[in-house]
C-alpha cells in the first residue's frame, strides 16, 4: 500500500479538475474507458467495493505541485511542467460512495494509488519511464506500476521492493503479468473495442480467463440464455414425438 505523506491545510487556491488536454490518440482514450469498465467488473467478482480507479484524473500529492499547476493553469504561456496525474491507477481499501473530482492525497488520510498503468507516447515515454517512475517509487509509493508502448506493443510490470526502488517483474508463458494489488494478471488482447480492432490491456483471471466488460458480460449472458432456451425447446420436441407417433398409429 501506498505510505501517507503529510496533512494539509485548506488550499489558499483553487484546485484544477481538468486541463483540456486532449489524450495523445483515440486508442488511448479507448483504452482508459475500457480499463475504467474491467477494473470495476474485476472488482465486483471478488465481492469488492473498497476501491477507487481513476483514468487521465488528476492526483494531487503535495500542496506545492497544486499550487504549481494552478500558476500554469492561470499563465497560458507558462511551460507545464508540473505532474497532473497517471492514464489509470487504482487505490484499494478506500470509501467508494465519495465525490471525487481528483484524488487529492491530504483529503484520503494521504493515501495514493496502489497501482498505476501508464499508456506510452512518443511525447510521453522517456518522462513515464524516468521523472514519473521516480516520483511513483518514492514519493508515491505505489506498489505495482505498469507502461504500455503500443507503438511497439510492449508490456512492462514493475513492483516496489523498496522505499524508491522498483523491480521488474517477469511475464508469465503468456506474457502476461501478475498483480499482487488486483489479484488478476494484466496482459495484452487483440480484439475490437469501442469498434476498433487492436491490442488492449485486459485483466484475466488466475485460471487464465478473460474477464469481460459489461457489454461482453451482457452478450454472453444472452447467448447462455438462447441456448438453454433452444436446448429446452429442442427437449420438448423430442418429448412430444413418441405422442405424435402414438396419435398416427
Amino acid at each position: 500500500m501506498s505510505q501517507p505523506i503529510r496533512a494539509l491545510a485548506p488550499l489558499p487556491f483553487e484546485l484544477v479538475y481538468d486541463d483540456g488536454e486532449p489524450l495523445d490518440s483515440p486508442w488511448h482514450r479507448d483504452q482508459i474507458t475500457l480499463a475504467l469498465d474491467l477494473i470495476p467488473q474485476a472488482m465486483e467478482e471478488q465481492g469488492r467495493t473498497d476501491f477507487y480507479t481513476g483514468g487521465n484524473n488528476f492526483v494531487y500529492y503535495s500542496v506545492e505541485q497544486a499550487r504549481e499547476v494552478a500558476l500554469e493553469e492561470e499563465d497560458p504561456g507558462r511551460k507545464k511542467t508540473a505532474f497532473r496525474g497517471p492514464d489509470i491507477f487504482w487505490v484499494g481499501g478506500v470509501d467508494p460512495t465519495r465525490d471525487r473530482e481528483a484524488w487529492i492525497a491530504w483529503e484520503e488520510d494521504d493515501r495514493l494509488p496502489d497501482l498505476i498503468i501508464e499508456l506510452l507516447s512518443p511525447k510521453t515515454a522517456k518522462n513515464d519511464r524516468t521523472v514519473k517512475k521516480d516520483l511513483y517509487a518514492r514519493v508515491f509509493r505505489t506498489s505495482e506500476y505498469f507502461l504500455y508502448d503500443p507503438k511497439h506493443r510492449k508490456l512492462e510490470g514493475f513492483r516496489l521492493a523498496a522505499p524508491g526502488t522498483y523491480r521488474p517483474l517477469l511475464p508469465d508463458a503468456d506474457g502476461r503479468f501478475w498483480s499482487e494489488q488486483l489479484g488478476l494478471s494484466i496482459g495484452l488482447w487483440h480484439g475490437v473495442w469501442m469498434r476498433s480492432e487492436a491490442d488492449w490491456i485486459r485483466l484475466f483471471r488466475p485460471d487464465g480467463s478473460l474477464v469481460a466488460t459489461r457489454v461482453e458480460a451482457e452478450r454472453e449472458q444472452k447467448q447462455a440464455e438462447r441456448r438453454r432456451a433452444e436446448r429446452a425447446e429442442a427437449e420438448l420436441a423430442r418429448l412430444r414425438a413418441p405422442l405424435g407417433e402414438r396419435d398416427s398409429s
